[in-house]
């Protein structure tokens, strides 16, 4: 079983997060943020990645540190539970519509983490989380998990649609990735003969 838990705790955030590559897309999300919960529930549901998330974090001062420190925790239980990477598909790509808007995200599980995001975000706010918060939480994840991610909204006019066509997209392409090729018979993806390096 490809699992992985990870705790991480620091003045400003408690952070537990456990998950299994293989599962249903069952999903278990605590974050204090409305809004960040449905995102992290639609990117489990999406990618069929069981995730458990329960974080405590100073929600008082604002998201920031519980988004970013959730996309740490949760890039770094995708690494680990990738291992060695063997067999794995690698590459993936999708183009994700929400109504008016459409996102196109692509993949490489590289083991060289880079985010390239380009989203514009009508509004500041999605009730009462910062959109500027998004990419903030894909370049923690992306940069964590080592992982190459491309991120970009080709058109759409409402800030929920974009966002949810983000993790949407996420959810997606990593289902690819991740998932065992039968034909690379348990070999490493990469003419290096290992990734990362």
């Amino acid at each position: 079983m490809r699992t992985a838990t990870i705790k991480r705790k620091t003045k400003e955030t408690d952070i537990e997060v456990a998950i299994n590559l293989d599962g249903t897309g069952a999903a278990n999300i605590a974050t204090g943020i409305g809004f960040f919960d449905h995102m992290l529930d639609l990117l489990a549901r999406h990618s069929r990645i069981d995730l458990n998330v329960k974080a405590v974090g100073d929600l008082h001062i604002d998201f920031h540190h519980t988004t970013e420190d959730v996309g740490i925790a949760l890039g770094q239980a995708v690494k680990q539970a990738l291992g060695n990477m063997a067999g794995i598909t690698r590459y993936a790509g999708v183009h994700m519509p929400l109504d008016e808007t459409l996102t196109r995200v692509v993949i490489d599980i590289s083991g060289r983490p880079f985010l390239v995001f380009k989203a514009e975000f009508p509004r500041d706010k999605i009730g009462e989380f910062d959109t500027e918060l998004v990419r903030e939480w894909f370049n923690a994840f992306a940069i964590n998990a080592g992982v190459t991610l491309h991120v970009e909204t080709l058109y759409g006019e409402n800030s929920h649609h974009i966002a949810e066509s983000c993790f949407k997209g996420l959810a997606r392409a990593l289902r690819a990735a991740v998932a065992i090729d039968p034909r690379n018979a348990g070999e490493v993806p990469s003419t290096k003969g290992q990734l990362g390096g």
